[in-house]
């Protein structure tokens, strides 16, 4: 297995600017596991492949707005991103601009100072803040788009999904961006029951892979969250015929993180003879799914189409198949799909 594996050309035209109104209009590619077909749908029709019992997981992080700007004592300009907070004061971030060694302090426009306290890989500081970033959060940050998103945002809670509550993400988990209320709303009334599971997502888990051998990647701890309420919900689907499906990569990874912690590498744990059963579970996870990987907990999933060479188009591909997954690309592109993070959905079923 190879990087180059889970590579793909993706005219630049195919890439989502700005997000589909409303929300479930998007277009949902529904890929069938077993068979290898194709059906082109909107997503709003999800409905049509869903069953009472079945269990709809969603991540409900909440994208901070991280990206902020600051002035080097030297009156120099200095942005920064923050990926994660270490405790009240200290955050891991990302800074543009000169010079910024440890011991170097910035202030922050309209907000508080920060010292640059370590060096961390490339242009990543542990930062110290004077006092609390997070209740100047409403006038000095920023939601932070991807690099390939040119388009201002004209309303900042299109980068948010309907249901996040809990701050903490760096980037969106996007899979989520479909759903309206209305929808959800129609999904239960039909039986299908909803979770809820937090995963704070780091820019890492977007990140190529740059080796030539996947398994030499280093994946980035990310943190994550199975309540018990949502372990038992999944323990009752499963054992009543119903389906998990993963909203979106972070949830996947979520679920088999508890499912890892669950039954470890061995046989999977199960009740009477039944299907598998999840505990609760938080903390960090490195978990790295790649083609091979044996699924714990997820039946199906929903996701939106993945960058080249990513962590992300890997685990699709163990879940359904490389070329698998690769044809569905290509038919997706051909069909003038929208990629990445404002783009369509694919339902892996």
């Amino acid at each position: 297995m190879k990087t180059s594996d889970f590579d793909y050309h993706l005219p630049e035209s195919s890439i989502a600017q700005t997000p589909a109104e409303p929300r479930d209009s998007s277009r949902l590619l529904v890929l069938h596991r077993d068979s290898g077909r194709i059906e082109h749908r909107i997503f709003r029709d999800l409905s049509l492949f869903l069953r009472p019992n079945d269990l709809l997981i969603l991540n409900r992080t909440r994208v901070i707005p991280a990206r902020i700007f600051a002035k080097k004592e030297t009156g120099g300009k200095v942005e920064l991103l923050l990926l994660r907070r270490r405790d009240e004061l200290t955050w891991e971030a990302l800074v543009g601009g000169k010079g910024l060694r440890t011991g170097k302090k910035v202030t922050v426009e309209n907000g508080p100072q920060a010292e640059i306290v370590e060096i961390l890989e490339g242009s990543e500081r542990l930062i110290k803040f004077s006092e609390p970033i997070e209740p100047y959060f409403p006038k000095v940050g920023n939601i932070p788009l991807p690099p390939y998103i040119h388009e201002k945002l004209s309303d900042p809670e299109r980068y948010q999904t309907v249901f996040a509550e809990e701050m903490g993400s760096a980037a969106a988990p996007t899979a989520g961006l479909h759903f309206t209320p209305q929808l959800l709303d129609a999904l239960k009334e039909e039986g299908v029951k909803i979770a809820y599971v937090t995963l704070h997502v780091g820019l890492d888990t977007f990140a190529p892979v740059t080796e030539d051998d996947p398994e030499e990647h280093k994946i980035h701890t990310e943190w994550c969250e199975l309540p018990q309420e949502t372990a038992d919900l999944i323990n009752a689907a499963k054992n009543s015929g119903g389906r998990v499906i993963a909203v979106g990569t972070t949830s996947v990874r979520t679920l088999e993180s508890a499912g890892r912690a669950t039954t470890g590498d061995g046989q999977q744990t199960t009740i009477h003879g039944l299907r598998p059963v999840v505990k609760s579970f938080v903390g960090p996870t490195d978990i790295f799914i790649l083609p091979g990987y044996q699924f714990k907990v997820v039946d199906a999933m929903i996701t939106n189409f993945h960058l080249p060479k990513s962590t992300l188009i890997m685990l699709v591909s163990a879940f359904a198949g490389r070329e698998r997954i690769l044809s569905a690309y290509e038919t997706a592109i051909k069909e003038s799909y929208r990629f990445y993070s404002f783009g369509d959905a694919m339902l892996i079923i």
